[in-house]
């Protein structure tokens, strides 16, 4: 199954009850009798229109459907699929179909993926060999690894675009230290500082890597399971890196560019002091110099 646009409202958008029904059984979802699958993130673009999105919809917050022939896609509004048991091609259609709904695109979407098995008798666990165990396979425990994996893929590609700030801002300090410092345009240091701001904004506002999932309320015995993930994942470790580095950068940044707006100001101020010193000279010259 593949989304298309619609304009109804699903009855998964209504507000959830404090029980949820069960959707244990394998004629609700193939995906929920098979003992062993793939998950599989997928960071798409900026955001993602699910309000628009047709299709059989499970649940919402976030929303999750079905895709391809047994599997399910969940898929967040900050840019992000993550698909369960689907098949490489299914997966491809999919995405095609999706395109529609994707705002401002990624060149390459960054991904994540975490092989899963169904282990009744040891529950729900990380696998010191990688992977997931999992004492079943339902709705809340997709939703909740799904989250996990969303939030890991997202700070993936924050990290990168963060290395490559760095990349830029560390030189120019390391010249500044040693009284060398590399001209940089003004231009390029405000960007660096917007683009450390926007970060900020986006893992707080708009992906809320801290927050738990809220899937967690109608599943407060899942809670150990996303605890355990996030460890294995370091959201949190890294999340709180992130904002370190993007601290370190937009600082570094504004500082150069504080500088070199002293200098300009320095610039701008010296003229000033030639142009009245020229003012001086040739009211000198009309008084004493300039025959009459």
């Amino acid at each position: 199954m593949v989304p298309t646009r619609s304009g109804r409202v699903d009855d998964a958008t209504q507000p959830s009850t404090s029980v949820r029904r069960p959707v244990h059984d394998a004629r609700v979802l193939p995906l929920f009798a098979q003992t062993r699958t793939t998950a599989r993130a997928l960071y798409l673009g900026e955001r993602l229109d699910t309000r628009s999105l047709e299709g059989r919809r499970l649940a919402s917050q976030p929303l999750v459907i079905e895709a391809g022939a047994e599997g399910a896609a969940v898929l967040f509004r900050y840019g992000v699929v993550v698909f369960f048991g689907v098949s490489t091609v299914e997966e491809a259609s999919f995405l095609r179909h999706l395109a529609s709904f994707v705002h401002d695109p990624l060149a390459k979407p960054a991904t994540e993926e975490l092989s899963i098995v169904v282990d009744a008798e040891n529950g729900d666990r990380v696998l010191p060999e990688g992977g997931l165990s999992l004492a079943t396979i339902d709705l809340a425990r997709v939703q909740i690894v799904a989250d996990v994996l969303a939030k890991s893929v997202v700070l993936e590609d924050f990290e990168r675009a963060v290395r490559e700030a760095f990349e830029t801002v560390e030189p120019l300090a390391e010249n500044l230290a040693r009284g060398t410092e590399k001209k940089l345009p003004g231009g390029e240091l405000s960007t660096h500082i917007g683009r450390a701001l926007l970060v900020q904004t986006k893992t707080v506002g708009r992906v809320e890597v801290s927050e738990k999932p809220d899937a967690l309320w109608d599943a407060p015995q899942l809670e150990r399971l996303h605890q355990r993930l996030a460890d294995e994942y370091e959201l949190r470790e890294r999340h709180a890196a992130l904002d370190r580095k993007l601290v370190l950068v937009a600082s570094t940044a504004q500082t150069l560019l504080d500088l070199r707006n002293h200098e300009r100001s320095l610039r701008v101020e010296w003229y000033i002091v030639l142009l009245i010193v020229a003012e001086i000279g040739l009211t000198l010259y009309e008084l004493f110099l300039r025959p009459h």
